[in-house]
């Protein structure tokens, strides 16, 4: 009788292969496929509003298919797109960055001040690199008031937003200064291959922040520090270190696109120059997918909400809606998308 009982209990009992696979079945996703997960289906979501987009003004929008339309949508993007990128890393911090505006003034402001004094090819590249410098000072100013003395981001960042464009204004002595100088002007106007050079230079960063956020150290602490600030501190994770970068590579992004937005206008005026831009970077991160309360950065996702911000824009102006009311749709598109970022997560 025990012998036949034990030998029905062998029976009963499922295969070792079928236990493991249920086992597996059982236990929660790793953290890692849950982020891949939430990646794939934000940037479907955003591609598949762009693609409708386009297609709404293939049918509705005249003239919509030409070489001219997508320079001029292309072109206008490009500032937001630069600008998005540095913002998207300060966002996945847990911070934020007003004052890329101003860091944008600041740098345009400086430019022809050298390359309009300097003759030569030495004016001109100092016009690339010192203004550049000058904006990365402006997040290394922001990034120790965070890290340091622990204000909080958009207080910190509220300094120089204000205090910018003065500085800027102060520089210039407030005045416009006119130019035309087409080896500065090139990285706006410059063409390769057709395409303007400024698109392939955004198209560039795109791919290469996009690569230092998934592929190198400093991308996952910048994640790990967004996520879980305290606890990635006490895994010995330069918390500090890492938000000190983030504000200054922002700044430094934004400083470029001042130069790219002068170059544009064959002018700068400290006034004018990265006005509001803050608000565009900010919205274009959170159309992206990239959630505002930090541990997230979807670079290509900053890119495709800066095309649905610009699109959105165009096919209203092209239908004759007044661009104010473009600015009130721009709003609820952003409230939708902080609204979808909740209900996902």
């Amino acid at each position: 009788m025990a012998l036949k009982l034990h030998t029905e209990s062998l029976h009963t009992e499922p295969p070792l292969g079928e236990t493991a696979q249920q086992t597996a079945a059982a236990l929660p996703a790793s953290p890692a496929t849950t982020v891949r997960k939430w990646r794939h289906l934000a940037m479907q979501r955003e591609v598949i509003v762009l693609l409708a987009m386009v297609l709404f003004n293939l049918i509705f929008t005249p003239h919509f298919w030409s070489l001219q339309t997508f320079n001029v949508n292309m072109t206008q993007v490009v500032t937001i797109v630069i600008v998005g990128i540095g913002m998207t890393l300060v966002v996945a911090t847990g911070g934020i960055d007003l004052s890329v505006g101003a860091s944008m003034a600041i740098s345009g402001a400086l430019a022809p001040m050298l390359f309009l004094n300097i003759a030569g090819p030495g004016g001109i590249a100092l016009a690339f690199v010192l203004p550049v410098l000058a904006a990365a000072l402006c997040g290394v100013f922001n990034g120790l008031l965070v890290t340091r003395l622990s204000v909080q981001p958009i207080v910190a960042t509220l300094v120089l937003f204000i205090a910018g464009r003065g500085i800027a204004q102060v520089v210039t002595d407030g005045s416009l200064q006119a130019f035309n100088t087409p080896a500065f002007q090139w990285i706006a106007l410059g063409k390769v291959a057709g395409v303007p050079f400024q698109v392939l230079l955004m198209l560039a960063l795109v791919v290469l922040f996009a690569w230092v956020v998934r592929k190198t150290l400093f991308g996952q602490y910048l994640l790990i520090t967004g996520g879980n600030e305290k606890a990635a501190y006490l895994c010995g994770v330069p918390t500090a270190t890492v938000k000190l970068i983030a504000y200054t590579l922002c700044a430094a992004l934004a400083g470029l696109a001042g130069l790219i937005s002068i170059s544009v206008n064959s002018s700068s005026d400290a006034n004018v120059v990265g006005l509001g831009v803050e608000l565009d970077a900010i919205a274009a991160v959170a159309v992206g997918g990239t959630a505002l309360t930090g541990g997230k950065a979807y670079i290509g996702g900053t890119l495709i909400g800066a095309l649905i911000i610009q699109l959105l824009r165009y096919t209203l102006l092209a239908h004759g809606i007044p661009d104010a009311a473009a600015l009130v749709v721009k709003a609820a598109i952003i409230v939708a998308a902080v609204y979808v970022q909740r209900r996902s997560r």
